[in-house]
């Protein structure tokens, strides 16, 4: 085949590189969008974020049943069909790949099919079910994410030993499952099979569950577990597993004492790895960190001057939403306009039950980099709406800086609080003021209103909460 040459190609086609491809586009680029799989949409479309998130509303579903009788309302036992659950799954990732394919074709992006390899710093060999196909173009942006981590003595090649890719595939609800990795991923597989009716044993490492977020906003997702799981258990080793008839027996290290148990599935959810591998980076200048992610600047530039690395391969923060604003900012550098990745602000969300978000500075950070803070808490008990929703287990936090009052940094955790970080997002990325929140008038009765009381508390005369002290 003769080469075909355009001015920018993507590889990889998920929520970085198609956002990337699509504002390139609009910009009057011709592009090249290269993906591997026949549907869009990458790891977050397929195997990860909106997989999960249908299956965590199913979950919520079932709790809201299970737990509708002390309202006065009672439902008989739900039955539980995976072919369906996973059929009805399955349908929103067609509708949704489908959708971002019709977007590729109006926007006049041409989508290629394969495996993408550079054969030089202007080349890219994509091989394709119809044979390799040679691309020359002017500049590259990388966008091939990351995958879930999985450690050699893990590996047995026993498919009852999962990562989240497996898991979400929802093949049965098994007996018992052992969770390896309290992180979010983790957390939010574990409520959806403990809700489906799997006994769930949760094994971290570390001391203490959701290690990004502030011990405050991870303490009632904590106590959702305790009451859910089987076990949680923290400070913990898996030293051993190997294959007992239809079971994994599983070693580890609690508390100093050795255990030995069986368990029908094993969830391993220790982190992501970079898809760096097999993309001819070796034919370029690119650099890679100690674990493999590509090395970039502010304006997500390699060191090669026509790679740009985006999302997942470039490390950071591993979120759909971080790999949407790089795509913009490599394309903006491109373009020849000056966006940097350090000037936004990206939140975090935790899908578990209850939800966790927050973003800016965390009291973890404020600490470790002697920042001072002031913090204003709002406990959601105090929420008329959330007592009607009957989740009062809720807190909306503020992090204020004492001289000029900015607002540094929000956390929530609460029903939705994925939802109303935005707000905070807003607030850290427009440099508000704790003031700026309080006198913004917010409907009533909504959970919004935990982030002007919160502001209020600052102040010292929130409404629904008695404030230690008034500030002048």
């Amino acid at each position: 085949m003769e080469p075909i040459t355009t001015e920018i190609v993507v590889i990889g086609a998920g929520p970085g590189g198609y956002a990337a491809a699509f504002y390139a586009a609009d910009h009057g680029k011709q592009v090249i969008l290269v993906e591997r799989e026949a549907r869009l949409g990458g790891v977050c479309l397929n195997r990860g974020c909106i997989p999960s998130k249908a299956l965590l509303h199913v979950a919520h579903t079932l709790k809201v049943a299970r737990e509708a009788g002390h309202w006065g309302i009672k439902f008989p036992p739900p039955e539980i069909d995976l072919d369906q659950l996973r059929t009805w799954k399955d349908s929103i990732l067609d509708k949704l790949g489908n959708g971002v394919g019709q977007l590729a074709q109006r926007r006049q992006v041409q989508v290629l099919h394969g495996r993408g390899y550079f054969e030089d710093s202007t080349t890219l060999r994509v091989e394709t079910g119809q044979g390799q196909q040679f691309v020359k173009f002017q500049q590259a942006i990388i966008a091939t994410g990351s995958k879930p981590a999985m450690p050699r003595a893990f590996d047995l090649g026993n498919p009852r030993i999962m990562s989240s890719t497996e898991a979400l595939d929802l093949e049965d609800v098994p007996p018992k499952l052992l969770i390896i990795g309290g992180g979010y991923i983790g957390m939010e597989l574990g409520t959806v099979y403990a809700t489906l009716g799997s006994e769930v044993v949760l094994a971290e490492a570390a001391p203490a569950i959701l290690g990004g977020s502030d011990p405050d906003l991870a303490r009632p997702v904590v106590k959702y577990a305790e009451k859910n799981f089987k076990e949680m258990r923290v400070g913990t080793k898996v030293l051993d597993m190997a294959t007992k008839g239809a079971r994994i027996q599983v070693v580890m290290e609690v508390n100093g004492q050795r255990l030995e148990e069986l368990y029908d599935r094993i969830l391993v959810s220790v982190g992501r790895i970079p898809n760096c591998e097999d993309l001819g980076l070796e034919n370029t200048r690119v650099s890679r960190d100690d674990k493999g992610f590509i090395e970039v600047d502010d304006y997500q530039q390699t060191s090669d001057p026509n790679l740009y690395a985006i999302g997942d391969i470039a490390g950071g923060i591993l979120l759909a939403h971080k790999a949407t604003r790089e795509g913009r900012v490599a394309v903006e550098r491109i373009l020849g306009e000056a966006s940097k990745a350090e000037d936004f602000v990206i939140p975090a969300v935790v899908f578990t039950d209850p939800e966790v978000a927050w973003c800016g500075l965390t009291e973890a950070e404020a600490r470790e980099k002697n920042i001072p803070v002031q913090v204003a808490k709002f406990p959601w008990s105090a929420s008329g709406r959330a007592l009607t929703f009957d989740r009062p287990d809720g807190l909306t936090k503020l992090l204020v800086d004492p001289e000029t009052e900015r607002v540094l940094g929000v956390g929530i955790v609460g029903h939705g609080a994925g939802e109303l970080i935005a707000e905070g997002v807003l607030a850290v990325e427009m440099g508000a003021t704790a003031m700026d929140l309080a006198l913004t008038v917010h409907p009533h009765p909504t959970l919004s209103e935990t982030m002007m009381e919160c502001a209020e508390v600052f102040y010292g005369h929130a409404t629904h909460a008695l404030a230690r002290q008034r500030r002048e």
